[in-house]
């Protein structure tokens, strides 16, 4: 009875704002280029708009010609799950045809081939746990063959990328430097007053998993640099959040609080789908919890669409304290209530400190939001003016694309294993998710003006900027762009009439 009249309430709110629909153009995580490089370049060719003596399409025309595109009726749910459906069928279709494949391959494996026997010395593979366990290791060996044999040299990192695998660039798991680097963590939070001038310089170029927790717990400003006291904070930090849920959780249901409730409700199940942690109940129900708490404790801005992206970084890196194996398919109901409980709070405060230093992006509005996406067009028109006269040749605003960089601090664009290295750096950085962020994404946009200047029309653009080739991404790419972030910052934040024209 419960389960209809709750089914009942989303019915008679299925014209408000936010009602489910299929999201373009937001991919979990980005999509493989090798799949979709080709794709995107011959549809981009096929459906081109027509064009005056030869010239690109405008936004204006692109804007005319599918104006239609967001135009769904009343059946929003049946809809929903006539396009789940659907993306059932061709998952299961691509899956039989590559078994089918894969079949082929292993019966022309088993041929006496002397060279074959040789191959699983030198194989390495990174593999999920799924991938382990639907294929054999002589499997694995054939096809890494077949691989390098047209593809760059690197290991195959899976679509859902391990969250803990840092090591995406192949390097070894554990060097003498890192272990240095180590030890030199543990000694800084083992002190009786930790140095946190000395933890920032430390975490800039990333911290270890191992010690990565108690980390961002302190750099974050959720615990005090004093040992003594950091056990009766986290007790009563704890305490206090729980005490918000007595307090405030069950208004969710009151009318003044409905709308809050329901686009949180809707938005959660999006978060990260393809990561099958995030789709358990349990973590649903804890991530409920947090985002309503959080919004009707800043009723400025209360909840906005994204803020649900910034608590999994936080959840993952918490739970990682207490599980040692991969924890994108970890199941939390092996956890204690006491350890969820704990994840929970901690995940709570530590993201209500990041959303203090950022809450002008999600108030009235946004201003925070258009104002770096203005200071982003400004500073990429001054270090590069060809890709800026790009965007302005075939009219493509900034707006259209860096509002969700700056919105989602660009974790829609990244892995997530690559989102918490670069939290490693913010965290380090003053006012890093809010300045600093600002020279990351103008660096992030420049690493591809060499595919940004191939592109000759607003729709192939737009089409590039939404989808941008990350995923697999590791520890080098990041350390680069936060690199060359850096040099910008360098260059351009004390220097105003540099940076204005």
């Amino acid at each position: 009875m419960a389960a209809e009249s709750r089914k009942q309430f989303w019915k008679r709110s299925a014209k408000l704002p936010g009602s489910i629909q299929p999201v373009y153009g937001a991919q979990h995580p980005p999509l493989d280029p090798r799949l979709t490089k080709n794709f995107i370049k011959e549809r981009s060719k096929v459906n081109a708009l027509p064009m005056k003596n030869k010239k690109a399409s405008s936004f204006h025309e692109f804007a005319r010609d599918t104006s239609d595109a967001w135009d769904i009726g009343d059946d929003e749910d049946e809809d929903f799950s006539s396009f789940q459906t659907l993306n059932s069928k061709v998952a299961k279709a691509t899956a039989a045809q590559v078994l089918e494949n894969h079949s082929r391959l292993r019966v022309k494996s088993e041929r006496p081939q002397a060279a074959l026997n040789e191959v699983p010395n030198n194989c390495k593979v990174i593999k999920s746990n799924s991938e382990a366990q639907l294929s054999r290791p002589e499997d694995d060996c054939m096809c890494n063959s077949l691989h390098k044999q047209s593809l760059p040299l690197r290991p195959i990192i899976p679509l859902v990328a391990r969250i803990s695998d840092q090591n995406a660039s192949g390097a070894p798991p554990m060097t003498v430097r890192e272990k240095t680097r180590l030890e030199k963590f543990r000694q800084l939070l083992s002190s009786h007053n930790t140095d946190l001038d000395e933890l920032r310089k430390c975490s800039w170029p990333g911290v270890p998993r191992e010690v990565r927790p108690v980390t961002w717990r302190l750099l974050s400003g959720y615990l005090p640099a004093n040992m003594e006291r950091r056990k009766l904070t986290l007790q009563r930090k704890r305490e206090e959040y729980f005490g918000f849920i007595e307090q405030y959780y069950d208004s969710r249901n009151e009318e003044h609080h409905q709308d809050t409730y329901r686009q949180i409700h809707i938005d959660i199940p999006r978060t990260n789908p393809l990561i099958p942690l995030f789709q358990q109940p349990l973590v649903q129900e804890i991530f409920e919890r947090i985002l309503f708490i959080w919004a009707i404790r800043h009723p400025a801005s209360g909840y906005v669409q994204g803020i649900n992206d910034l608590v999994t970084p936080f959840f993952v890196v918490f739970l990682s304290e207490y599980v040692e194996e991969d924890v994108e398919n970890f199941d939390v109901t092996n956890l204690s209530q006491d350890v969820l409980r704990s994840i929970e709070a901690d995940s709570f405060w530590c993201m209500s400190k990041l959303l203090d230093g950022i809450q002008d992006n999600y108030t009235f509005a946004q201003p925070g939001i258009q104002k770096k996406v203005k200071a982003l067009e400004e500073l990429v028109s001054r270090i590069d003016e060809q890709v800026h006269n790009h965007f302005r040749k075939y009219e493509v605003e900034y707006l259209q694309f860096a509002f969700r960089w700056m919105n989602n601090l660009l974790m829609r664009e990244l892995p997530l294993r690559c989102t918490i290295r670069l939290w490693d750096t913010y965290q380090s950085e003053p006012e890093g998710f809010s300045h600093f962020h600002l020279y990351v994404c103008a660096a992030f946009l420049i690493k591809w003006r060499k595919e940004i200047l191939d592109e000759e029309d607003f729709q192939g653009l737009l089409m590039l900027l939404q989808n941008l080739p990350t995923i697999h991404w590791g520890n080098e790419e990041i350390g680069l762009l936060l690199a060359e972030a850096y040099r910008l910052k360098y260059m351009f934040a004390d220097a105003p009439n540099h940076y204005r024209r």
